[in-house]
């Protein structure tokens, strides 16, 4: 290995490099224009983000295309113009016309000022409102987030919905002293009190927020700006034991309709949790009745009005247990007030058959034009693909099986435009689109690439399918398999026998697809192979796989890992002596526990905010009921501590096997995590020093559970390419 200041400057412009490919975030389509010749175009506006190191922020961009089309296909396309980055930019909707635009915009206040938050319309010209939300003062501030977050116009595009935190009475204390004002008024003068006085009492009154990423978000209220009276005002009738969010306009705009989650007796963490008692409500604007259109002992998410008003689809999960699984796909008629399941969970993944629904959201816009079929994309064991649903008849077609390999996402679909991302392990994000064939004829849709992105040099990918012995196999799910993506260098002096890298996933119900990531593909190209592996318990291969998990963490997963490793190291030429862990939050937990249980395996690790011990984490997260679940016991708000309950957590976690580490241990750690608090990795790091193993800890202010903020990312990567590189010598 070089010496390390000349690898320090390589490795730094290798992330500059690769860290600057963009991330494709949104995309909306234009209204039909027609040319003289008859011909018919649309523009299409793509929203894009990309880190910027210099600035040590995340900046967004703008870009626009034109989509010349019969109908039927995509005549002609390509880029108008060149990017622009986009400012303040919280929130923007197009209007259903496509003739106005509304964005929410947060703008710096002036000298001592806090930051100010303005609604603004614009038409094809100019911006023709522009209203100060903060000034007004009805309402704290606006979200912007996706799980509760919305901006939606109504159909007669004369009002604006959207989302923000309860206003909240200015507290004070009990001996705050003032000059009184004359004029005012309170008890001694007998007058009414003034709206906005400040109340005693209740200056230091914890207030719930709803964890991690949503800790500004504690009591959500509906808004609605009548565009043409230049108001704000507050929704009223809905009840006071729900959150609202996810809202849109009714048919008609008679009311809205949006998700109400419970936060009684306490709120959980919300943020990839699938699994929380919601369900979808009416508010009738003019009476404030609210009514209850779905189950109220489910988890819904992601309501999607049909584009002639009679159907609302949306996603429903059983409340509680594995907190994201596979979900059904039901559906609400506007007029006969019937429910439908139009998807049910699918118990086993199989080819050519239709995998499931394992997506955080549905698509902003994802019905056709015929109000009948909707798009979606969701995993397909290690690859995401998107699939077309007759919601009446429940049939399922791919719109992927014969395009290449790897990553889709659907991005918009309007007038039966599909609006697509698509990626892999060694090629960055790319736009394409297609026009959705008529129904029985979808799989003869043809994707059209607006940009060419070519592929990182220096990669290789495959993926490949493991079976456990029959020893290690799930009594009661016996047959289930997994995969893994491998990635190596092709090439570089390593690329022969190279170094690996092991990367189990976090969730643990989540999934590694065959899409761009930055730091395996960075790792691959400093000449180290990488292998993400996707264990039973991962979405994308059927419920029975992720039920398989539950009681069985520390165990079934950690086996599923190290097979796949030894499995691997047999079959490619890699160097099995320099082999090494990398994993975060559940990948944090695997990572520890295999080099405790396979000490003569793993030469180093990097761990970024692991679970380390159950036992000490249940009353620090805001999941409490993610410890439960997993170690295979039910959670109930009520519950008090149990010392056999504590014993089992404590059994399952790698904090167990820790006098059993050798390999040196990175620890980076995200001050603000409200899901693996720091004091995990602190626990782990103090065994370590105790017992004398080569350890270091990064402790990142300002980032949470992701770890995502620009610094602590590009930081992070250096740190574990060094450290992997000092010890795999």
């Amino acid at each position: 290995v070089p010496q390390v200041q000349p690898r320090v400057e390589e490795l730094s412009e290798l992330y500059r490099e690769l860290s600057q490919h963009p991330g494709l975030s949104n995309a909306c389509l234009g209204p039909d224009l027609t040319t003289q010749y008859g011909g018919k175009y649309c523009s299409l506006y793509t929203e894009w983000s990309q880190r910027d190191l210099a600035r040590a922020e995340n900046i967004k961009f703008c870009r626009q295309y034109l989509i010349f089309h019969d109908g039927a296909s995509i005549v002609y396309s390509g880029p108008a113009g060149t990017c622009s980055e986009i400012k303040g930019e919280l929130l923007s909707r197009e209007s259903p016309s496509g003739m106005l635009k509304a964005v929410l915009r947060k703008v710096p206040g002036k000298e001592k000022e806090k930051e100010k938050q303005f609604l603004e319309v614009w038409d094809q010209n100019r911006k023709v409102k522009s209203i100060d939300l903060t000034a007004l003062d009805k309402h704290g501030s606006v979200y912007d987030d996706d799980q509760f977050g919305c901006l939606a116009w109504s159909h007669s595009e004369t009002h604006l919905l959207y989302v923000a935190e309860k206003k909240r009475p200015k507290a004070e204390s009990f001996f705050q002293s003032k000059a009184p004002e004359l004029g005012t008024s309170d008890e001694d003068t007998g007058h009414p009190k003034r709206e906005d006085a400040p109340v005693k009492g209740e200056q230091f009154v914890y207030h719930e927020d709803w964890g991690e990423t949503l800790t500004t978000c504690s009591v959500p209220v509906l808004c609605v700006m009548d565009i043409e009276g230049n108001s704000i005002s507050v929704l009223e009738g809905i009840p006071e034991h729900l959150s609202p969010g996810q809202a849109f306009w009714s048919p008609e705009d008679t009311g809205v309709v949006f998700v109400g989650w419970w936060h009684e007796p306490f709120r959980l963490g919300l943020r990839h949790c699938t699994n929380r008692r919601s369900a979808l409500f009416y508010v009738d604007l003019t009476g404030g009745r609210c009514e209850l259109l779905s189950e109220d002992t489910k988890a819904v998410w992601s309501p999607r009005l049909s584009p002639d008003g009679c159907r609302i689809v949306y996603l429903e999960n059983d409340v509680l247990g594995p907190h994201q699984q596979c979900c059904r796909l039901r559906m609400y008629d506007w007029y006969t007030k019937h429910t439908s399941t139009v998807l049910e969970a699918v118990p086993r993944q199989a080819w050519g058959a239709f995998p499931g629904i394992y997506c955080g959201a549905l698509p902003g816009m994802c019905w056709a034009a015929d109000s009948r079929r909707i798009l979606l994309d969701t995993a397909q064991r290690s690859q995401q693909d998107v699939f077309v649903v007759d919601t009446a008849t429940g049939a399922t077609t791919s719109l992927t099986a014969d395009a290449p390999q790897g990553s889709w996402s659907v991005l918009t679909i309007d007038r039966d435009l599909l609006v697509a991302r698509f990626s892999t392990p060694s090629c960055p994000p790319m736009l394409k689109v297609a026009v959705l064939p008529a129904a029985g004829h979808e799989a003869q849709a043809q994707w059209i690439c607006l940009q060419d992105v070519p592929p990182v040099p220096g990669i290789s990918w495959g993926i490949r399918t493991l079976q456990p012995p029959p020893e290690q196999e799930h009594p009661q799910y016996r047959g289930l398999d997994f995969d893994a993506i491998l990635m190596r260098p092709s090439e570089g002096s390593t690329a022969q026998k190279p170094p690996l890298v092991v990367m189990p996933h976090g969730g643990p119900h989540s999934i590694f697809t065959a899409g761009w990531m930055l730091y395996p593909a960075a790792l691959c190209r400093a000449g180290f192979a990488v292998l993400l592996v996707n264990y039973r318990g991962s979405l994308g291969f059927g419920q029975d796989s992720v039920v398989s998990l539950p009681g069985n963490v520390g165990t079934q997963d950690v086996r599923d890992v190290q097979l796949c490793v030894e499995r691997v190291l047999q079959e490619e030429t890699l160097d099995a002596s320099r082999v090494a862990l990398v994993g975060g939050s559940h990948g944090g937990f695997l990572s520890c526990h295999l080099i405790g249980q396979f000490p003569d395996t793993y030469r180093a690790c990097v761990v970024r905010n692991p679970v380390v011990n159950i036992a000490s984490m249940v009353t620090t997260t805001d999941i409490p009921d993610w410890c439960l679940t997993e170690i295979g016991l039910p959670y109930t708000p009520d519950a008090l501590p149990d010392p056999a309950q504590w014993t089992e957590m404590l059994h399952k976690s790698p904090i167990r096997y820790v006098d059993r580490v050798r390999a040196p241990v990175l620890l980076m750690l995200g001050e603000d995590d409200r899901r693996v608090p720091p004091k995990q990795g602190l626990e782990y790091y103090r065994a370590l020093k105790a017992r004398g193993i080569p350890t270091r800890l990064l402790w990142y202010p300002g980032n949470n559970h992701a770890l995502a903020g620009i610094e602590a990312e590009a930081d992070g990567f250096m740190n574990m390419a060094l450290w992997l590189l000092k010890h795999l010598q």
